[in-house]
């Protein structure tokens, strides 16, 4: 297993540089989730057509649909897996934990990039206190499964937690988590830094905005020019609700005496429907919202804690899902209807099939223009990892 692993790395390096060389480049932070809580979904195989022609690398399943797994089969797209809630308290035991990693993802590997095993899903916010005693325990099992097995050097173990797991965010200096949680969340925190995975955190500023249109500027909610806020204990400018929940989050860690975990935004997004109480769902304003999001990935940046290391985020969703209970909003997160027509242009274009007759940029479009210096050192890159792997 882990010779034919190295292989693929390598076969994987070559294809770094044959990108490099022809000009095409990839936001190597931004994913996108694929949820499939819907009827009328195209199937996985047209899914992963769509990714591709959107350049997208990376996405995020909600289980371990074996159809979803045996589609993206060879194609280079990096998937994070769901371990489903109401599985964390068999998975508790060890034998059964390995029983699942054999069974739900040591069979599709090294075809299959699986990069990230999220076990739940907001967790710590629901009501079932037995599911949130069983959360890390349940993490435990599945890494040492994986170890067994040989493969915890390629796939991360975390779980995607809701903004509500903070007691305070603003000012971002006075993030802290509620203090009912502080027992389970430094037991999260310690496997994290010990196995070196990410705190994943579903941050929606459209939430706020919705709750407090009167008193969150919506350019603010939105990445739009605004005059933004200072944390008055750091003196840190933001211009962005997004980058101030992920550093309120970075500062909570740090008050559990956690400060050097990563911290990555599993999701996000901005709903083009809602219903009449639902403030601010509106295809402009989703439009707006992940256009400019885009944007900053484009660039590459940090949050103002951490400017020089690149967050990475998943946006929600690649699909309406018509099927979802709750709100209107929740059925209309989506760049893209079932049937493949884009609710709302948002600059991440499929070349092959905009149907729309407005101008549209894709990411790779968008990328070309930092120009052929950054397709030189991107080579450069590429051809010391493929020595390095080479060397291995």
């Amino acid at each position: 297993m882990e010779l034919c692993l190295r292989t693929v790395f390598t076969v994987q390096c070559v294809l770094g540089v044959v990108l490099s060389l022809s000009g095409i480049t990839f936001v190597e932070s931004l994913g996108i989730n694929y949820g499939q809580v819907g009827n009328d979904l195209p199937p996985p195989s047209k899914v992963l057509q769509l990714l591709k022609s959107l350049k997208v690398t990376k996405t995020r399943i909600y289980d371990t649909n074996p159809d979803v797994l045996n589609a993206f089969a060879g194609s280079g797209v990096e998937l994070i897996v769901t371990v489903e809630n109401e599985m964390l308290a068999t998975l508790m035991d060890p034998q059964q934990a390995l029983q699942w990693v054999t069974t739900h993802i040591k069979p599709y590997l090294p075809a299959t990039k699986i990069t990230g095993i999220a076990v739940g899903n907001e967790v710590f916010t629901g009501d079932d206190m037995t599911l949130l005693d069983n959360l890390v325990p349940a993490m435990v099992s599945i890494q040492q499964a994986l170890t067994q097995l040989g493969l915890q050097q390629y796939i991360q173990v975390s779980t995607p937690s809701s903004l509500a797991v903070l007691a305070n965010s603003y000012p971002p200096s006075e993030g802290m988590f509620a203090p009912e949680l502080t027992t389970i969340m430094t037991q999260l925190l310690q496997f994290l830094s010990m196995t070196k995975a990410p705190f994943w955190i579903n941050a929606y500023p459209y939430f706020a905005y919705k709750d407090s249109p009167d008193k969150i500027s919506l350019d603010y909610a939105l990445f739009n020019p605004n005059s933004g806020m200072i944390d008055p204990h750091t003196n840190m400018h933001y211009d962005n609700m997004l980058y101030a929940q992920v550093d309120a989050v970075i500062f909570a860690m740090a008050q559990l005496g956690f400060g050097g975990i990563e911290v990555r935004v599993s999701e996000t997004g901005w709903p083009s429907k809602g219903d009449p109480n639902e403030v601010g769902a509106t295809p402009q304003n989703a439009a707006i919202y992940n256009r400019n999001l885009l944007k900053r990935q484009m660039s590459g940046e940090g949050t103002p804690l951490r400017p020089k290391m690149k967050l990475e985020i998943y946006v929600f969703a690649l699909f309406n899902e018509d099927m979802k209970p709750g709100p209107t909003s929740e059925r209309n997160y989506g760049f893209y209807k079932p049937d493949g027509t884009m609710v709302y242009n948002v600059g991440l274009t499929a070349l092959s099939t905009s149907t729309t007759s407005s101008p549209s940029i894709s990411l790779t479009s968008m990328a070309t223009k930092k120009g052929r210096s950054g397709h030189h050192q991107l080579l450069v890159y590429w051809i010391s990892v493929c020595l390095l792997a080479m060397a291995i």
